[in-house]
């Protein structure tokens, strides 16, 4: 990244300002004021999420907020109520309250001396989940969003369910808001209330794990703030933006479909990252790109930003499997709008074990037994190579060669492409099949298979079974009734070469990046009524490359001091003798310095994944998480632990909360509960 080290104005930084709510209470901010803008008012860009602005996210806040500030912005990084140095308890994400607090954070940086009266929201993941829940909230001075790694539906495309199953990533992410929730604001910002506000939360913040558990289908406590239930609420322009190594991509198909505002779409191959600091690259000078967004809604510059292809996406190339990438070999592709013109749902029928890609294939299998009935069981230790639902590039989290997953799954192989073939959107796979038990999933992949036989996984898609007609409704199987079904797998873009293969691989399970059905399950499928759905692509006039984006940029970084290294990994560990297999998750942070404030921090998450044998309700998740902040006479650390499990019918939570202040243990809460499980 290039350090950009002088901008067109100066920058004035204020620690910490308080902004009123209707209710009393108190938000704490942080600005960054281009010099003079008291004096003659620029407009604002807010960002609002619950990750501490005076530490955790101080590096990142560094090198964004600066950089738009220079620029003739004021920047307001705003706590969430309950979070960082803000008054209240934060009791779960994406609450009406919160919004509501959206709604006035923005009408009071809209009255304040150094603000035109014009303001722009923006944020990754949580953020941009809140830039478009406030945007439909309709605040007049909101002229523009831009929303990163972010979803419309908080239910099926979100880190909690997926085709109705039950995500991993749902116990991951509740683990982290376990933690975050239990931290204390800084007593240099709070003053002497500070240990009150920490007990406060501690005591009240609660275990969402809980609350997410209990809503197993789509229901009123997911759609209340899903803005797909009402694109139309949405009245400001919108730039939507994410990654294809992100879990949230889908939703800049969505939309760029479904909104009637002005809109714009990107999507590179990033994980979960701001695209300048973009992992796999290439990264993107992301910030001059919404620069020029902002320059046009919020200051009325006709800089030709709405002249730019509408939507502009990363095409993949073929690359060799691994567990993670630096750079993912591709070109930019644009498109004057979605759904694209340039885009065709082309079916192929599924043969024994194939995929029919043309008459050549259909001559050969008329020699074929089509009425084959093929029968899989997957054995449990299919999904320990699927990386994670959303790589946050705390590698090795992707999905490594598929031929490992491969063995224990019904697999349809084409033959070798006699010329490339590209695909951009979401491809679907239907099948007729049948299960011998009322329950049950299956998970589906696409690979390229190149010329050596190695398997990358395109991209995947679950079903919950008995979510096959509706996750609001679910419907538990007939056993041995044969059923259509359809599975939808997330989007891409993706170049298969001429001489590689396209394969479909179907698993009965996907642990433990899906949560295990409630007992084996023998589904069988016949192919003569099935087939793969792709978004066959054909060249558009216009070129990406005459769009090109700029290198990346941003204001100097934060200094810290490292005081002990950290560790990122994914181990799997085999015990032969117990049958037992165990995935463990390193995302240690370590320990460091802000030199600035003169903080140390020490942030360290681990999870274990454990399963024994075939025994379905053997899984097991447990998640353990330490946070120490040190600084003069502040000693404070807290520990979490959280462990899941399952009989046939109820998930079972253990989760425990310690709080230390000085090294001595000043809180302490567990928690047990059982949940019945509701058709998952």
């Amino acid at each position: 990244m290039n350090i950009v080290e002088s901008f067109p104005y100066k920058v004035h930084e204020i620690e910490n300002v308080f902004i009123p709510m209707r209710d009393g209470a108190q938000l704490a901010a942080r600005l960054w004021l281009p010099e003079g803008a008291e004096g003659e008012p620029v407009p604002a860009i807010m960002e609002y999420i619950p990750y501490r602005k005076r530490d955790i996210t101080r590096g990142r806040d560094a090198t964004n907020q600066p950089y738009f500030a220079g620029h003739g912005y004021a920047c307001v990084r705003v706590d969430m109520r309950g979070s960082g140095d803000s008054d209240g308890v934060l009791y779960d994400e994406y609450t009406q309250q919160e919004q509501e607090d959206g709604v006035d954070a923005i009408e009071w940086i809209a009255k304040q001396p150094w603000c035109d009266g014009n303001v722009g929201m923006m944020g990754i993941s949580w953020g941009g989940f809140n830039s478009l829940q406030v945007a439909a909230k309709q605040p007049p001075a909101l002229k523009g969003i831009i929303s990163l790694c972010s979803s419309d539906d908080l239910y099926a495309d979100n880190m909690h369910f997926m085709g109705g199953c039950l995500l991993g990533d749902n116990l991951s992410e509740a683990t982290v808001m376990f933690a975050f929730n239990s931290l204390p604001p800084d007593p240099q910002i709070v003053g002497d209330r500070w240990r009150d506000m920490w007990f406060e939360r501690l005591e009240k913040s609660g275990l969402w794990l809980e609350d997410w558990l209990e809503n197993q289908r789509r229901n009123a406590y997911w759609t209340k703030s899903s803005v797909c239930e009402d694109y139309s609420a949405i009245q400001c322009p919108v730039y939507a933006i994410g990654g294809w190594a992100d879990g949230f991509t889908n939703t800049v198909l969505r939309l760029l479909e479904h909104l009637e505002v002005p809109r714009k779409g990107l999507i590179g191959p990033w994980g979960h990252k701001y695209p300048h600091q973009g992992i796999p690259g290439p990264a993107i000078g992301f910030l001059q790109e919404a620069l020029r967004w902002w320059d046009h809604w919020l200051k009325g510059k006709d800089n030709g930003i709405m002249e730019d292809p509408p939507l502009r996406a990363w095409l993949q190339d073929s690359v060799a499997p691994d567990n993670s990438y630096h750079h993912r070999p591709g070109r930019w592709i644009s498109d004057p709008g979605w759904p694209s013109r340039h885009v065709k749902e082309t079916p192929f029928p599924l043969g024994p074990y194939t995929i029919d890609l043309g008459e050549e294939d259909s001559n050969a299998h008329q020699q074929d037994n089509h009425d084959a009935a093929l029968v899989i069981q997957s054995p449990l230790s299919v999904g320990l190579f699927a990386g994670k639902w959303c790589s946050y590039a705390a590698t090795p989290d992707l999905p490594g060669d598929q031929r490992e997953e491969d063995g224990g799954s019904l697999v349809f192989t084409s033959r070798a492409l006699d010329e490339p073939l590209e695909i951009f959107g979401m491809p679907s796979v239907e099948f007729e099949l049948s299960a011998d038990k009322p329950q049950g999933m299956i998970a589906v992949r696409l690979s390229d298979v190149a010329e050596d036989g190695k398997a990358t996984r395109v991209t995947y898609g679950l079903l919950n079974l008995t979510h096959r007609d509706s996750d609001a409704e679910p419907e538990p199987m007939e056993p041995h009734r044969r059923y259509r079904v359809r599975v939808n797998l997330n989007g891409i873009a993706q170049r298969f070469p001429a001489g590689h293969r396209l394969r479909i691989s179907l698993s009965t399970s996907y642990w433990p990046l899906a949560w295990l059905p409630p007992e084996p399950v023998k589904v069988t499928v016949y192919p003569a009524s099935s087939s793969l759905h792709l978004p066959i692509r054909t060249p558009c006039e216009t070129q990406a490359d005459e769009f090109p984006f700029q290198e990346p940029e941003g204001a100097p970084p934060l200094e810290t001091t490292t005081l002990e290294p950290s560790e990122h990994n994914w181990l799997l560990h085999r015990d032969l003798a117990s049958k037992t297999s165990v995935l463990e998750v390193v995302n240690d942070q370590g320990r460091f310095r802000i030199d600035d404030i003169g903080t140390e921090i020490r942030r360290s998450n681990r999870e274990w994944y454990t399963n024994t044998d075939d025994t379905f309700t053997s899984a097991k998740g447990e998640t353990y998480t330490e946070h120490a902040f040190k600084r003069d006479e502040w000693d404070v650390e807290i520990y979490t632990r959280t462990i899941l499990t399952c009989t046939e019918d109820t998930f079972v939570i253990h989760a425990q909360l310690d709080a230390y202040e000085d090294n001595y243990r000043v809180f302490s809460k567990n928690w047990e509960r059982l949940i019945p499980r509701d058709n998952v």
